[in-house]
Parts: C-alpha cells; sequence; structure tokens
C-alpha cells in the first residue's frame, strides 16, 4: 500500500492526466421560441402576399382603367346615297349587287324619250326667237332711219323695247336648251365614288324619283375606325398617335393614326323640356360609371387578305398602349433627378395636337 506521504506516489498522482468531461446533450428548442419563429413566418408572407396584391392592383388598375387602348372599335364607311336628278321610268340596269364600280361607271339608265324631245323643242325654239328677233331689229332700224316728221320719238321707242324683248327671249330659248340637254345627260346615272353596290333592290321598270334614293355604294376610299375610350383613358390620347388596330375576324393587325377626337356628346340633362327649360334627372347612382368618347382613327396600312366591312369590331391601341406615370410619381422622380419642371406651353392640345 503506498504511503500517502511517499513524495513519488504524490507526484505521479499529481500527474496523472484527468478524464474527459462527459458529453452535453443539445436540448430540444422550447416550444415557446418555435411559436415566435412561426408566427414571424406567418407575418413576412403575408406582408409579401399584401406587396404583391397592391403591385397587381396598381398594374391591374393602369391596364384597364387608365392604359390607353379599347375593345370597343368599330370599323366606319362613308355610303353614297344616289338619287336621280330626274324622274323617269328605268329602262336599264348596268350592275349588281355587290358589284365592284369606280368613279363615273354608269349604275342604271332613265327612259331618255321625254328629255329628247324636251331638246328638239327648245331647239326649235331657238330657231322661232332668232326669226323674231331679226323680224324686230328690222322694224326698229326702219324706225330710227325715219326723221320725226314721217314718225315719232315714243314710237321709235318703242320699236327699240321690243326688239330688246325678243332678245330675251332667244337668250331665254338658250337657257332652256341648255337645261333639256343637260337633264338629257342626267337619265344615264353614274357612281360618284370609287367602291361597291350595296343592297341592290331596284329592276328594270321601276320609276325613279327626282330626289329618292334608290342606289347606295360603299365608298371603299373613306374606311376608318371609331374607337370608343373611357374618359379616363383620355389623358394619354393626342392626335396624331400611331394606332395598332386588330379585328375580331383577322390576326393581322392594321396600323393607323388618331386623326381626331369628338368634342362633345350627348347628355340627357341638356334636352329642354315642354317650357324649355332644362329636364334634369333626379336620381343620381353613386356608382359613376366612365362615359365613352368617340375617337377618330384614319387607316394607315391593311394587311394583304383583309376585307374591311362597315361594323366590324376591332381592338384599338394607342401608341403602345401603356399609360404615363403617375403625376406623383413623376414629381417624386424629377425631384431626386433634379430636373426641371416642365413648361405647360409645351403641353399639347389634346384635341388638335396643337
Amino acid at each position: 500500500m503506498a504511503d500517502e506521504d511517499d513524495p513519488k506516489t504524490s507526484d505521479g498522482a499529481r500527474q496523472a492526466p484527468p478524464d474527459d468531461p462527459p458529453a452535453i446533450e443539445a436540448e430540444p428548442p422550447s416550444p415557446a421560441r418555435r411559436g415566435r419563429a412561426a408566427k414571424l413566418f406567418r407575418l413576412a408572407a403575408t406582408g409579401v402576399i399584401l406587396a404583391a396584391a397592391a403591385v397587381a392592383a396598381f398594374v391591374v388598375w393602369e391596364f384597364y382603367v387608365t392604359a390607353p387602348w379599347t375593345r370597343d372599335g368599330r370599323v366606319r364607311v362613308q355610303v353614297a346615297n344616289i338619287a336621280p336628278q330626274v324622274s323617269g321610268s328605268i329602262v336599264s340596269v348596268k350592275v349588281v349587287d355587290n358589284q365592284p364600280v369606280k368613279k363615273g361607271d354608269v349604275l342604271y339608265v332613265i327612259d331618255p324619250f321625254d328629255f329628247q324631245v324636251a331638246i328638239a323643242s327648245a331647239e326649235a325654239e331657238i330657231k322661232n326667237r332668232e326669226a323674231d328677233l331679226q323680224v324686230k331689229n328690222a322694224q326698229s332700224a326702219r324706225r330710227q332711219a325715219l326723221t320725226t316728221v314721217s314718225t315719232s320719238v315714243e314710237e321709235k321707242q318703242q320699236y327699240a323695247g321690243t326688239a330688246k324683248i325678243a332678245e330675251a327671249a332667244l337668250d331665254t330659248a338658250k337657257a332652256q336648251l341648255s337645261q333639256a340637254k343637260i337633264n338629257f345627260e342626267r337619265t344615264t346615272v353614274r357612281s360618284p365614288v370609287n367602291g361597291r353596290v350595296t343592297n341592290l333592290l331596284m329592276r328594270v321598270g321601276d320609276y325613279a324619283t327626282t330626289g329618292t334614293p334608290n342606289v347606295r355604294v360603299i365608298d371603299t376610299d373613306s374606311f376608318w375606325i371609331d374607337g370608343y375610350f373611357e374618359e379616363t383613358k383620355m389623358a394619354h390620347i393626342r392626335v396624331g398617335a400611331p394606332t395598332e388596330m386588330a379585328l375580331m375576324g383577322y390576326g393581322a393587325s392594321l396600323r393607323g393614326t388618331v386623326e381626331s377626337v369628338t368634342l362633345g356628346i350627348s347628355t340627357a340633362n341638356a334636352a329642354p323640356s315642354t317650357q324649355g327649360l332644362p329636364n334634369v334627372d333626379p336620381v343620381y347612382t353613386w356608382v359613376r360609371l366612365a362615359q365613352r368618347v368617340p375617337v377618330r382613327i384614319r387607316i394607315d396600312a391593311v394587311p394583304p387578305g383583309v376585307t374591311l366591312v362597315a361594323g366590324m369590331t376591332a381592338t384599338v391601341v394607342v401608341g403602345d398602349g401603356t399609360s404615363a406615370a403617375p403625376a406623383w410619381f413623376s414629381d417624386l422622380r424629377r425631384k431626386v433627378a433634379g430636373d426641371p419642371a416642365p413648361s405647360t406651353e409645351e403641353t399639347p392640345d389634346r384635341a388638335t395636337g396643337r
């Protein structure tokens, strides 16, 4: 047994390495800590969703409310309602329904017999008036050659006046001949425009009445598109802006230019009552619908294979179809960048583009 007082024993005991400390096991997170982490995650996710919803709402608002585009577009065209300038029975119809015609092409012919007779009568009347004028001039010349012993001054004036009346009658007969010839030419009714005959219902034997339209020709050189934009979009539309139009029945798009903006639309409150006073509707709804303003768009280019038909619907996009930045955002960006404020004199008139 080793002596406790033995120095060797005590030194050896002191030099012996200590035993390894026991391993400490990791404590699992407490339920309270896990609850706080889950709550923070839910709050962060909610914030991200709200931010995404706000951005989406802003984008949708800009796209549907203020962006200069509309699906309410209509193809429009001018139609020539052709009425005869003389009356008569139709003896020949030179066109059929939906036939293309050029300016000056014959559409139909009215019976010319009565007008040929009118020309012959006018020509005979001219010969009669010429002979009468010749006699009256001769009588007046003889009286003017006589002295006051053989005739009076009054008689000379009477014969001179009779000659003037005969001359005026000749001028009237010539005018009637010109009118008869014009009426004869008007028995041949021609197209005033390049286009296509539409809804042709006349036939040989129908009676054409002066001033009553009986043929209609679509002017194929006059097509345009009316875009009906909500008033919230009008701030981003100006005359001269490029546009793109997509017809519902075709894939290719048309190109055009904003030609004009309508400066007035009908309002029910402007109608006068029985005494001429304004008739104001007392019912006013809380939900206000944006009024639609017609914008006329000139068609600059039509793709091959696209046939324009009046009444077609179209989606109209002005410019690139996006609205400008909000005023508050533009002001903030201008202040940060140090840019000067735009002059009001440089702002163009939306209606005239100047």
